[in-house]
């Protein structure tokens, strides 16, 4: 016998999602144009490696969008968990995009350093300037939506832009006022490594979640020894938590209990702590009588 306790009210629906998602594509492919035309008329590699982190970025929050229009389906007979992972794909698909992008910008900085170009640093201020601001407001309006891994993929891709604005404004301005243009190419390379480490962190609680790790915030031991501190519970085994996608919280578990008539306020007791101590949001627990148990253990 099975009994599930399903808690709802930290489930959102991907409208939520949505909405951010589609005012930084708009806002971000319109400035992307603007950025490209000027890093290639000023010879910024510092604002051309922006401009493609933004051309990257409206691709980013495009697959985003498309992942949270998915993650609104039902469930269905095939996909009887609904497609909430969607939005996991995604994620790992923005943050190896991302890993592939620090490669290519660290490369061309490096044949940069070996071969220097002229760079107009005044135009380079002003058209990262303007990005800056632009960034900012991406960045805003998608850290105010839910925090998704589908979210952070693209909010990743965003920051990473904003630091590639700031440091082309740097690099325009040290070439404005100094003439060294070698700020240039390792302002970039310095952004790159910033970026990396965001976007290896994201590939990891990404795959976290497709391997069913249990939460890093949560601890299985401790999960376990608060349900069995629980009155009418005499142990717990078969424990398993996990994510079913970037905001659900899984749990199953048998539950051994002296008196199976007393299950219903167990049961009760259980999810009561599951919910306001782990914030765990989806429960199934089997109820096992204490003499069944015995029986199965070897003399």
């Amino acid at each position: 016998m099975h009994d599930h306790a399903h808690h709802r009210a930290h489930h959102h629906g991907g409208g939520n999602h949505l909405k951010p998602l589609v005012w930084g594509l708009v806002i971000t492919l319109a400035f992307a144009v603007v950025e490209a035309i000027g890093g290639w008329i000023s010879g910024s590699l510092a604002l051309l490696g922006d401009a493609g982190h933004m051309v990257t970025d409206s691709f980013s929050l495009a697959l985003g969008a498309v992942a949270a229009l998915l993650a609104q389906k039902p469930a269905s007979r095939e996909m009887s968990f609904g497609w909430g992972r969607a939005e996991v794909l995604a994620a790992i698909f923005n943050a190896v995009f991302m890993l592939l992008i620090v490669i290519g910008i660290a490369i061309a900085a490096f044949h940069r350093l070996r071969d220097p170009q002229p760079v107009q640093g005044g135009m380079v201020m002003l058209i990262a300037s303007i990005g800056l601001l632009v960034n900012v407001a991406v960045a805003w309006v998608l850290h105010r939506g839910e925090q998704t891994l589908n979210i952070r993929g693209a909010l990743l891709h965003v920051m990473g832009d904003l630091l590639g604005s700031v440091a082309a404004l740097i690099a325009g301005a040290v070439i404005y006022f100094t003439g060294w243009t070698p700020i240039d190419p390792l302002l970039s390379v310095l952004i790159c490594v910033l970026i990396l480490f965001s976007s290896l962190r994201l590939l990891r609680d990404a795959v976290d979640v497709l391997m069913e790790r249990v939460p890093r915030e949560l601890s299985l031991p401790v999960v376990g020894e608060a349900m069995a501190a629980v009155d009418g519970v005499r142990s717990v085994h078969d424990l398993h938590i996990w994510r079913l996608d970037s905001s659900m919280i899984s749990l199953s578990a048998h539950i051994v209990v002296d008196d199976l008539s007393a299950w219903p306020q167990v049961l009760e007791r259980l999810r009561k702590t599951l919910i306001q101590r782990f914030d765990i949001d989806h429960i199934t627990l089997q109820p096992e009588p204490i003499r069944l148990v015995s029986i199965r253990e070897p003399l």
